[in-house]
Formats: structure tokens, sequence, C-alpha cells
């Protein structure tokens, strides 16, 4: 044994006792805010991260990218600390990722927690230009050690005003990559010059505002897309210290269909607002809207809901986030969080954030029609309806809905 091993052996072993003596250590820490950046090729990624690095905000951060080589940051390396770990000039450390990023963020955890490495407290991961992101939120929301270390704060996806319309036609990976996000940031909008560039960049914001009406659209040509902006975007508000549900959940974009209800006779409690879709050859297959209900709802049939939704239909839910009203505790509601067929465990609050109690669940969804989710969520929350099956109907048969096709 080197004596470079047997010196880092001893400060673990010193960092372990310290742990066990102090019952406060043994505590499992506070999860670490993790941020996903994507795009698709060519969007600005690197800029944007180049740009993010020199902010304080990022100062304790861990930066994870596929390799080095890749990304423009040398300007910003001043030291390497060994096994793929480099150090930047604002004090923030980088890493590639080495096999699969479960065994990056476990291995950077465990230098952290042995202090063989700087206390990160923020994690930033930047995607291939054609990667799907839901493998990355995957990682975190279901493996049992990380999703306790790390929260998801937001997925932040790039979108090239000047190539964006014809990225979006061509390559469905960079529509579910806007379709996921929680911000959208336009790169090269100062590109865009005169009446035809005006026309442009409003028909690309106005295609992105139905693709993902929940995202806020930000503009990095005029400086809207800095770390206040892009970070804390998740459910977490680490200035108050809490759940800022209506922020997360920003269900208030959704209601461009308000009156969806008087139009189309739904007296019966429930109402949806959802965007409608575009002509686009991939746009058209994303369904974006907000499912409002006002009764509560019974906590199994909410389980079985969700169970059959995920489980039958995993694909097709690009992003559920919602806040729900359970029967067994009105005064206390529960956020879910999903993406695909993983979802994070529901939390339950200790009080509604506001005085609007009814059900709130965003769904973008592909390749699944809105009156699918509703007819499935009535049916389970036992809202009459002439040939549907109700809730006990399908607790017996749980395909039955996906058979009949009674649901839409």
């Amino acid at each position: 044994m080197s004596d470079t091993d047997s010196s880092r052996n001893e400060r673990e072993a010193d960092a372990a006792a310290a742990r066990e003596a102090d019952p406060a250590a043994r505590r499992p820490p506070l999860p670490i805010p993790l941020t996903v950046i994507t795009g698709f090729l060519g969007a600005g990624k690197t800029t944007l991260l180049n740009r993010l690095l020199r902010d304080e905000a990022l100062s304790d951060a861990l930066v994870i990218i596929n390799e080095f080589g890749e990304i423009g940051l040398d300007h910003l390396l001043v030291e390497t600390a060994g096994d793929d770990l480099i150090v930047m000039t604002s004090g923030c450390l980088c890493c590639s990722i080495r096999g699969d990023l479960v065994t990056t963020l476990e291995d950077t955890l465990r230098r952290r927690d042995n202090d063989r490495i700087a206390p990160f407290n923020r994690v930033v991961i930047e995607t291939t230009g054609l990667a799907d992101p839901a493998p990355v939120l995957h990682t975190i929301m279901y493996h049992p050690y990380l999703m306790l270390r790390f929260r998801l704060d937001g997925v932040l996806t790039l979108v090239d005003a000047v190539n964006g319309a014809a990225t979006l036609d061509a390559h469905e990976e960079a529509v579910k990559q806007a379709a996921m996000a929680d911000r959208i940031i336009l790169s090269k909008t100062d590109l865009l010059t005169g009446e035809a560039g005006e026309r442009s960049a409003l028909a690309l914001r106005e295609r992105l505002a139905r693709l993902n009406p929940g995202a806020r659209v930000l503009d990095a040509a005029k400086g809207e897309a800095g770390a206040g902006a892009l970070l804390d975007a998740g459910l977490y508000n680490p200035e108050r210290k809490t759940l800022d549900v209506r922020r997360w959940l920003n269900a208030e974009a959704f209601a461009a269909d308000h009156d969806h209800d008087d139009r189309h006779g739904h007296h019966d409690g429930h109402r949806h607002e959802h965007a409608k879709p575009d002509v686009n050859r991939h746009d058209e297959r994303i369904r974006a809207f907000c499912m409002r209900f006002e009764a509560p709802i019974a906590p199994a049939a909410f389980d079985l809901f969700l169970e059959l939704l995920r489980n039958a239909h995993g694909p097709s839910l690009l992003r559920v986030k919602g806040i729900v009203a359970l029967s067994d505790d009105p005064m206390r509601p529960v956020v879910i969080h999903g993406v695909q067929h993983v979802f994070h465990p529901p939390v339950r609050l200790a009080a509604w954030p506001d005085a609007d109690h009814a059900t709130r669940i965003v769904f973008i969804l592909r390749d699944m029609e809105p009156a699918f989710v509703e007819g499935l969520w009535r049916a389970f929350a036992n809202v009459p309806g002439l040939d549907r099956p109700d809730a006990a109907a399908l607790q017996d048969n749980p395909l039955a809905p996906a058979r009949s096709g009674l649901l839409g």
C-alpha cells in the first residue's frame, strides 16, 4: 500500500469515527439539489454552463459532464484532483461520467462524506445533445440511496432560436427535451434581426408555450438566464425552507382553456384545461394539460389510478406534477411527481399552500389523449358516467379501460 493510500484510509477512518461519536452526524444529510441541463446539438449548453460557473451561486457545485474533451471548459480548469475530478477557478468541482451516472454519483458522494473532496452543495449534470433527459431523472427518482441524497431541482432545456423550429420538426428528442423542461432558455436570439427575425422568434415562443405551458421561457441574449432565474426551480424553496407547490406546479399557465367545462357541459365538479396541440410533425404527439377535480379522492382509488396509469402507459407520461386532495385527510394534500413510469414517493403536506383546495395535476403526455386520463380519474373517483366502468370494476379488471376504450 502506498503512502497516499494509507493516508487516505486514515482520513476516512477518522471521519467515520467522528460521525459515530456525534449522533447528529449520523442523521441523513439534507438532500442536495440537482439540476439537469439539456438541449439539442449546438443549442449552447456549454456557453450557458460557462456563464453559470462564473456565478457565486455555483461556487460549491459539482458539475458532471460526459467527457472533458467534448466541453470547452479548459480556461476554467486550474488543477486535477485525481480520478477524473478537476477543480475550477470558481471553486466548484467537475467530473466526467465514469461508466454510468449511478457509479459517478455514488463515488463522488463517498468521497464527499469521507472528506476526500470539498463538500459540494449542488450538482449540475450536462447531458449530450442527443440525450433523452428521462433516464437521468429516473436515476435520481428511483435509486433508493440517491433518492435520499439528492432532490431534483429542475430541468433546463436550451433551444437554438435560429434553428429551433427546424430541430423540433426533425428530431423527436428535441421535442421531448422541451416538453420535460422546467425552464426553457432561448439562445442566439440576437442573431434574429428585422421583421422576419421577430416573427420567427415569436412563432418559436408560441410553439414552445403550446408544447409546455408550465415552463418559463428565458432569453439568454437579454441576460434573463442567470443563476437566479435557473436554479432553485424545484418544489423546495431554499429561501423559505418550505415546499413552494404553487410556483413549482404553475397550474395557472395551463388555464387558457379555463371555460372548457362550460362549453362541454361538465357539471360534475371536474374541469380540465389543456393547450392546443401544434400541427407540426412531432409536436402533434404531445398533449399538455392540467386536470382539476374539486372533490377529494379515496387514497386507495388514487393509488390504483397512478398504478394503472404508470404501469400500462408509462412511456406516454413525459412529466406528471400535482397536488392531490385525499378523502382520509382533506386538509393535508399530497404532492406527486413522475417521469414516465417512475414516480417519486408522494409527499404529504402539513396544509394546503393556498386557498384553492382542489386537486390539480399537470400532465405532459405523448401519444395519449387528455380525455383518457380524465376518464380514468373519474372512474376511480366514482363520478357517474354513461358507458364507463366504475372503480370497483377497474379493481376487478384493471385492463378494462384500455381494452374497451370507454374512458375516452
